[in-house]
């Protein structure tokens, strides 16, 4: 059985790179994250917006309703200075939220620096999207999508998306016994 292609939203959230003064490295950072990490054929949906709530919003939604992305990652906008909006934002476009992940990506992160607990990310759903918040910086991207990944493929599953591959070497993906029997029946009976 083939893997689908998944579907990635990538929203960098920076004004001074939406207006072309900065160039944007955390999204960059997000895409060569997957290319080491995912075993999937994928695809990625990327938007660059400013620090604007309903700018930040419009793209959530545009690429969960509309573009089909089941992972939608943004970066930037999470810290506590009064343009960081990200947070907000993802909890205004999603019906539940997940903070466990803003929990481990802090608590991983505190054990490189401590202005770690400064950060706000957090992950919701929105239908079937996954939305998570990352940091700006490429490296605690790096570090954030290694504390958290190994939960995306199987909530991804619970939601109702598709089946997500990674590469054991990079990121071990955790699901469930009774999950990978039920992957196991399906490939049986598409065969």
């Amino acid at each position: 059985m083939s893997l689908e292609t998944v579907r990635i939203g990538i929203v960098t959230v920076s004004d001074r790179a939406s207006r072309g003064e900065y160039q944007d490295r955390g999204g960059p950072a997000i895409r060569e994250w997957l290319e080491r990490a995912l075993a999937n054929p994928w695809e990625v949906v990327a938007r660059l917006v400013p620090d604007e709530r309903e700018r930040v919003e419009a793209a959530l939604v545009e690429l969960a309703d509309v573009a089909g992305c089941s992972l939608v990652v943004t970066t930037g906008g999470t810290g506590p200075a009064p343009r960081d909006i990200t947070p907000e934002s993802t909890e205004a476009v999603c019906e539940k939220m997940l903070p466990g992940f803003g929990e481990r990506m802090r608590a991983d992160s505190l054990k490189i620096v401590p202005t770690a607990i400064l950060s706000r990310q957090t992950a919701g759903i929105r239908g079937a999207t996954l939305i998570v918040n990352l940091p700006g910086k490429p490296s605690a991207i790096d570090d954030c999508l290694d504390a958290v990944f190994p939960a995306i493929p199987y909530c991804i599953d619970l939601i109702g998306g598709p089946w997500i591959e990674t590469r054991p070497e990079v990121v071990r993906s955790f699901r469930p016994k009774h999950a990978l029997l039920r992957r196991a029946q399906v490939e049986s009976e598409e065969a």
